[in-house]
């Protein structure tokens, strides 16, 4: 099976995404799908779909841009910006750097999604305390 299209489905669903989109998920993740990322591990469509639409809770104007594709087979790693501003913070745009393996079933749906990023660097030192902490802890550790 060539799995180069449902690669630019994905991709294409990931730059498009809305809250109302998260709706189509059943059209690209399989029913038992694995998620993991930072702050989740969770296995199925109906809680997948929960996080995708928490994120439109939790930030305004989230949007993916998506760099690098790599197919092998049935397995994709991405590589992508997230983008976003923080509700009732800070109107100042935010960007996270991550990438993203995944792994097809035979039907071409999503069956693993594995996301990879530093929540340290990319989110917490962003946060006023929390950051002069963690940025501290980082100095430390190169000592």
């Amino acid at each position: 099976m060539n799995f180069e299209k449902d690669l630019d489905m994905l991709a294409d669903f990931y730059e498009k995404m809305t809250l109302e989109s998260c709706q189509q998920l059943h059209l690209i993740y399989a029913a038992d799908a694995f998620f993991k990322d930072p702050f989740n591990e969770v296995r199925g469509l109906d809680v997948i779909r929960s996080i995708f639409e928490h994120m439109f809770v939790q930030v305004d104007k989230p949007r993916f841009k998506i760099h690098t594709r790599i197919l092998q087979n049935n397995e994709a790693f991405l590589t992508w910006d997230f983008m976003f501003t923080m509700k009732n913070r800070s109107y100042e745009a935010q960007k996270i750097r991550g990438a993203t393996h995944l792994r097809f079933n035979a039907v071409g749906r999503v069956s693993y999604h594995r996301d990879y990023w530093d929540a340290a660097e990319e989110l917490y030192e962003k946060i006023p305390v929390l950051g002069s902490l963690m940025r501290l802890l980082k100095r430390i550790a190169r000592k």
